[in-house]
């Protein structure tokens, strides 16, 4: 065969279709808001993990050290860290974040609470993954007695408020501790999950690829492995990322209500707590702890609509 055959052939030859986890992580890389987002999110995860190492050795500050009655220096004076108002020092060279009413530094507290609200809204996310998958994948793949009981049951929990589901099992099981507060978390929030891996297991028992494997005689758990679960990767990643927002603020509500994690134990919520009372002389006390709250929430919402236009373009075009 002569070159330019084997030239017009190879011409001919169709290039091969990219895959599409490259395709959506060049969509995602575009929204520079996502980015951004995703830049906050690994510098303040760093911080978290850093924090009891960092922490001694970069600001020469505890979390948890009590400093009223030390002398420190404000534009060249020499001031107590609470006066004898039990005012603390405001921002400053040596307290960047100020100080709050029993003199410890508010930038480790925030570093150091980062810790708390980040695992526990981690490990309540991955409670919910668990009991909302398991859920979704039973009732979309059985369908009949057991969809019908799952879904009703989902319902019924889905028609108590979020909030006071919350409250109700904090004040029960004695809010406080960190196991207690990742499994109110987990049990508020499967249901929306279930909702959705039902929907989509639904929609896909119904490819034409599940129909061919069934009539191989693949098993149910050979389905749910090669079949279900791949193609679930995406609304689980969308609703873990949006389901991390919206458990730092509930974690936060509770801490700050007082049947969340308890002083002195920092967290964002009860910091914020501590100076709700103090605003009007102490306004650092408040503002930073939310405004570390404002920015880690708003970036996950970005990160995960970002990842949801990137995973589902369709749904971008038919929003806009």
């Amino acid at each position: 065969m002569s070159s330019p055959a084997l030239a017009f052939e190879a011409q001919d030859t169709p290039a091969p279709a990219p895959s599409p986890w490259r395709t959506a992580a060049r969509r995602f890389a575009a929204d520079r808001w996502a980015l951004a987002g995703c830049a906050f999110l690994i510098a303040l995860h760093v911080v978290a993990i850093a924090a009891p190492w960092g922490l001694p050795h970069l600001l020469h500050r505890s979390a948890f050290r009590q400093r009223m009655n030390e002398p420190v220096s404000v534009a060249g004076h020499v001031t107590d860290v609470v006066s004898e108002d039990g005012i603390p020092v405001g921002p400053c060279a040596t307290f960047p974040m100020g100080a709050d009413l029993a003199g410890r530094d508010v930038l480790a507290r925030v570093a150091y609470g980062s810790r708390v609200s980040l695992l526990v809204a981690t490990l309540g996310t991955l409670l919910a993954l668990v009991l909302g998958l398991a859920a979704g994948l039973l009732a979309g793949l059985y369908r009949g007695a057991i969809d019908t009981l799952i879904s009703r049951f989902v319902d019924a929990m889905m028609a108590i408020p979020v909030l006071l589901l919350a409250i109700a099992l904090g004040s029960v099981m004695r809010g406080g501790n960190l196991g207690v507060i990742v499994l109110i978390l987990g049990l508020v929030n499967w249901t929306y999950l279930a909702r959705i891996v039902r929907a989509e297991v639904l929609s896909l028992r119904e490819r034409d690829f599940v129909e061919a494997a069934r009539a191989l005689g693949a098993s149910d758990r050979a389905l749910l492995v090669r079949h279900l679960l791949p193609n679930l990767v995406g609304p689980v990643l969308v609703f873990a990322t949006l389901s991390m927002a919206g458990n730092i603020l509930l974690e936060s509500a509770l801490s700050f209500l007082g049947v969340g994690v308890q002083p002195p134990t920092p967290s964002w919520g009860n910091m914020i707590q501590e100076g709700m009372a103090f605003y009007g002389v102490a306004w650092w006390m408040s503002l930073f702890p939310g405004l570390a709250i404002l920015l880690t929430v708003v970036s996950y919402n970005v990160v995960g609509e970002a990842l949801r236009d990137a995973l589902d373009p369709a749904m971008r075009r038919g929003a806009s």
